[in-house]
């Protein structure tokens, strides 16, 4: 497996993005090769979340010494925006589509990423969705309402859709999340002649193997990308962090729909991704998202590829 830092946002447009988002950088994509597969993880940007989104359930006793451990400065937490692209030579598949422009103003930049390495919408010859949160799907349509990603064919696990398709979700949903039901909903209305549904463990495209990792969303799902004697896990919004996702993977997030499902979920693919070795990509993680997993004495760590 060869790793390479690919590319940066074009200077102009860097240096646009660094006096918008608070002068954080904005990587545009990070590189590597598994088998004969190239993948890019392309940078939409970043989140700028309130700390208890995350932090609000855990035992905050134990919470400080962890966060401190692992350098959590205090403020708001700014999590990386990564979206996986695979070229395999004959399929160019997005894993998630980013946010668009209609979430928050620091994320959205998918475009500018796929410029960067030279790839243009039109290019896109299927979108597959980990889960149905806007920073994971409402780029699905440009700032006209038109599908972004127009040749491409858009596929969702089938849970996920009849979850975020359901006119009940939105009455249902925790009320902090109404905004999203009803996003979500809308936009899959309009696109819904363009998606094909799946279910878990199906190879949804050649190499390409669906794992259901719920508890993020109901039907939240990982991708296992394998060619030869290689793969890698993208994991979506399944690992969600760097910190106390790795630290203290059983440790219920605020920012999963179904706490202990999602810490579940986490905690298996932590002793999955450690004792396997396999590589993953995750959407929240640092320095494109690319790394593996080690464990520890109390709990495990990520290693960014090339670390």
């Amino acid at each position: 497996m060869h790793f390479t830092r690919r590319s940066f946002l074009k200077a102009s447009g860097a240096s646009a993005a660094a006096a918008g988002f608070g002068g954080q950088a904005v990587w545009a994509a990070s590189e590597l090769t598994v088998g004969s597969v190239r993948i890019d993880s392309l940078s939409d940007g970043f989140l700028n979340l309130p700390r208890e989104f995350i932090f609000s359930p855990m035992p905050k006793d134990e919470l400080g010494p962890v966060l401190a451990e692992m350098g959590v400065a205090d403020g708001n937490l700014m999590p990386d925006c990564n979206v996986t692209l695979l070229r395999d030579g004959e399929n160019t598949i997005l894993f998630d589509v980013g946010s668009g422009s209609g979430f928050q103003q620091s994320a959205g930049q998918l475009l500018d990423a796929l410029d960067a390495i030279e790839v243009a919408p039109e290019d896109i010859t299927h979108v597959v969705f980990t889960h149905g949160h806007p920073d994971h799907l409402w780029g699905i349509l440009d700032d006209f309402d038109e599908p972004l990603f127009y040749e491409a064919q858009h596929m969702m696990g089938r849970t996920e859709w009849d979850y975020w398709i359901n006119p009940e979700t939105a009455e249902t949903i925790d009320a902090s999340r109404t905004t999203m039901a009803v996003g979500a909903r809308r936009r899959l209305e309009m696109m819904e002649e363009s998606f094909v549904l799946f279910d878990d463990g199906e190879e949804i495209l050649p190499g390409v193997a669906a794992r259901l990792t719920p508890g993020h969303t109901p039907g939240h799902m990982a991708f296992e990308i394998r060619s030869g004697s290689e793969s890698v896990l993208v994991v979506g919004d399944a690992i969600g962090n760097h910190h106390v996702a790795f630290a203290r993977p059983q440790w219920s997030s605020g920012s999963d729909q179904d706490q202990e499902r999602a810490a579940h979920t986490r905690a298996r693919l932590m002793d999955q991704l450690s004792t396997e070795k396999m590589r993953l990509i995750g959407f929240h993680l640092p320095h494109g998202g690319i790394g593996h997993v080690e464990k520890r004495d109390d709990g495990y760590r990520f290693v960014p590829e090339g670390a």
